[in-house]
């Protein structure tokens, strides 16, 4: 007996195609990559408020958090902040006179505003496992200066901005070393 194949209906085929795109969007979403909308003005100029951001999941699976990178950090169950990497444990980091010391050498930083003002920190040694972070936008940043915040466990840190990717008049990478 010769069975022929029934063709697939056109809303099985549409159906199919549908689901399979979801699973690898989940897929995507979950492990690899994850977009961000930044919300206030802690990383200015670097970053503004409304900027969409291309976010890397992946890049600390197989690498390290490193100095200068731009993270998504979770800080509570209802509050995730942009922010960047400035200490990793085992670092001395203060602030003197708007200007940011890692292990006694005063770090030029320049992706910040020129001429910020902004209040001294004592020095801390960042634990290890853990990060010292700041915002750019220094006067107006939560960051690991308060103990809201404090240092950053690599297990809260969800993944490295990879490009802003809105507004499209603006997509580039964000990091900028200034002259």
């Amino acid at each position: 007996m010769n069975q022929k194949k029934q063709p697939k209906s056109a809303f099985a085929e549409w159906t199919q195609a549908i689901v399979i795109t979801l699973i690898i969007a989940i897929i995507l979403r979950s492990f690899v990559f994850l977009f961000a909308r930044v919300e206030g003005i802690s990383m200015l100029d670097t970053l503004h408020e409304g900027d969409r951001l291309l976010v890397s999941k992946i890049s600390y699976v197989i690498g390290k958090p490193d100095y200068g990178d731009i993270v998504i950090i979770n800080v509570s169950s209802n509050a995730e902040y942009v922010k960047r990497i400035i200490g990793k444990g085992g670092d001395r980091i203060k602030i003197q006179q708007s200007t940011v010391y890692k292990n006694g050498i005063a770090l030029e930083e320049g992706y910040l505003q020129p001429d910020l003002i902004y209040d001294d920190f004592a020095e801390v040694i960042v634990p290890k496992g853990f990060y010292f972070v700041l915002g750019d936008n220094r006067p107006r940043s939560k960051d690991s200066r308060y103990p809201s915040v404090g240092f950053i466990a690599e297990e809260n840190i969800d993944g490295k901005v990879i490009f802003r990717v809105w507004p499209f008049n603006n997509f580039n990478s964000p990091y900028r070393t200034g002259n």
